[in-house]
């Protein structure tokens, strides 16, 4: 009897120990799975956190871009105080001649036929009219060069406060990097802030739809090809300026990005002017170099314009600026000396020059240019 008890007890010894080996062996895989489940999740967790991040990133960088855009906006428009024009100029519906005027340019370029109405968008303007010069300058990025601040500050410090009411300095931002736009308005609306408020400093662009996709010189290969292009634009560039400066003034005085103005230069120009007997000049040239300092009566504009766009493909512009003369000037035939002698009459050299280049590395990429004018 008690050996039965004995052998009983250590049956349930036994029984308790295999249930609780095999109790054990459970809680054990049970708690292998919770772990690898738990590492998994782990993984999964971290893999979204990066998916989350990089997406955080993207979104980051977008919203970068919309507040400095933003920011940009926000600042023009407070420098301004609300009084400047950020728009397409709707402020010349009243003038048919100046719409018609750009509608020219439809017969050179079939392009453009398809378009509505044609005109540079006004970026800084006011509108201003009806005063005696408007001073036109054609700029374009230069990459870590630039001489534009340089330029405007000579050019408009050197005017007096009523020479500065009479006339109107127009900037063309004739490139298609919208950086760069924004960085001439900034720099404009910072440095110039009285002229800007006084509508005597306006600030334009060029419509990408005007220029035809075969001006844009990086689809071309060779170096003449883009050399080539980039003279042609230029001619172009400086006929929309014409246009646009044409019905703002009496005179409209060409000058360039690089140029530096001599003190007092403004003065000598409208006295120049006023004291010539005969009134028969085609313009007046106040540089010897290039199409700097070029003064013509706003009137006679459109007819330049017109010559200009007929052979912009051929020569640059100052040779065109030449050659209207042998058209209009000389006969066939006629002796040389004698064509020579009238085209002086008309066209007026004014000495010394009122404006020096001081550009060397030039709006062509990797040009250096040294020309100075000798007078």
């Amino acid at each position: 009897m008690r050996t039965k008890q004995v052998n009983l007890l250590i049956t349930l010894v036994a029984v308790a120990l295999f249930s609780f080996s095999c109790f054990s062996i459970y809680r054990i895989t049970q708690t292998n799975n919770q772990l690898i489940n738990c590492r998994n999740h782990i993984l999964e967790f971290k893999e979204n956190m990066l998916h989350l991040r990089n997406k955080t990133e993207k979104n980051t960088q977008e919203m970068m871009k919309v507040l400095n855009r933003m920011k940009y906006e926000i600042t023009k428009r407070e420098i301004l105080s609300g009084n400047l024009v950020a728009q397409k100029a709707d402020i010349l519906n009243k003038n048919e001649t100046v719409s018609n005027t750009f509608e020219d340019l439809k017969f050179f370029f079939p392009h453009l036929r398809k378009e509505g109405r044609i005109y540079p968008d006004v970026i800084i303007g006011k509108g201003k009219t009806g005063v005696s010069f408007a001073l036109g300058i054609s700029t374009v990025n230069r990459g870590n060069y630039s001489y534009l601040k340089q330029t405007l500050t000579s050019v408009v410090s050197r005017m007096t406060l009523s020479q500065e009411k009479d006339s109107v300095v127009i900037v063309l931002v004739a490139d298609s990097n919208e950086d760069y736009l924004h960085s001439v308005v900034k720099m404009i609306t910072k440095k110039f802030k009285r002229q800007v408020r006084s509508g005597s400093l306006e600030v334009i662009s060029i419509p990408a739809f005007l220029y035809s996709s075969m001006l844009n010189a990086k689809h071309l290969a060779e170096a003449s090809q883009k050399l080539a292009s980039w003279r042609i634009k230029q001619v172009l560039d400086f006929c929309i300026l014409l246009l646009y400066a044409q019905p703002k003034a009496k005179y409209y005085l060409q000058l360039e990005d690089d140029i530096i103005a001599k003190e007092m230069y403004f003065t000598k120009i409208t006295d120049f002017v006023g004291n010539i007997s005969s009134n028969n000049w085609f313009f007046i040239e106040f540089s010897m170099l290039g199409f700097i300092g070029k003064l013509f009566r706003s009137e006679d504009l459109t007819h330049f314009v017109r010559f200009f766009l007929m052979f912009y493909k051929e020569k640059p512009i100052d040779w065109l600026l030449n050659d209207i003369f042998q058209v209009k000037v000389c006969d066939a035939g006629e002796d040389l000396r004698n064509c020579m002698k009238r085209k002086k009459q008309i066209r007026i050299q004014y000495k010394p020059s009122l404006f020096q280049h001081v550009g060397i590395h030039s709006s062509f990429p990797r040009k250096e240019q040294y020309e100075k004018d000798v007078y």
